[in-house]
């Protein structure tokens, strides 16, 4: 499937691209024209320099970079992020640092993952009733085991 992308960043990163043959997820970069400080619980809004054009009945996801997360509790605030097919702005990411210690985020940093999903098209019909099943209304953490 091809995706058409147009790039408008100040610091020539490269267009992402899968790391691996069976990687799902491409890597984003920052684009800053100054590096920025995050400070502890702190949240930015960090361009990337990417406008993308998604064929109809897709989306991207923006997900955080694990690495980013376990070795300085940075993280993607509305994880997994949304980008619909009809959205033709750059793309931004609200970063967040969960650490105790200022993170810098430089340019060309790789900040996030973004996985491109096929999803359905949903019409809501009003009911009375609902099928039983044998979980029921068992919420968080309930297997449905009696």
């Amino acid at each position: 499937m091809s995706v058409q992308i147009k790039i408008i960043n100040k610091s020539n990163n490269p267009i992402p691209a899968h790391a691996t043959e069976l990687s799902a997820g491409v890597d984003l970069r920052a684009d800053l024209s100054q590096d920025i400080i995050l400070k502890p619980l702190e949240r930015a809004l960090i361009p990337t320099g990417l406008y993308i054009q998604l064929p109809e009945g897709f989306e991207a996801q923006i997900r955080p970079r694990s690495g980013l997360a376990f070795k300085h509790g940075i993280s993607v605030v509305n994880s997994p992020g949304t980008i619909d097919a009809d959205y033709r702005g750059e793309i931004k990411v609200i970063l967040v640092n969960l650490s105790n210690e200022d993170y810098r985020v430089k340019t060309g940093e790789r900040i996030c993952q973004m996985v491109v999903a096929k999803h359905e098209r949903i019409n809501f019909e009003v009911v009375e009733t609902l099928q039983d099943t044998q979980r029921g209304d068992g919420g968080f953490g309930h297997t449905g085991n009696i």
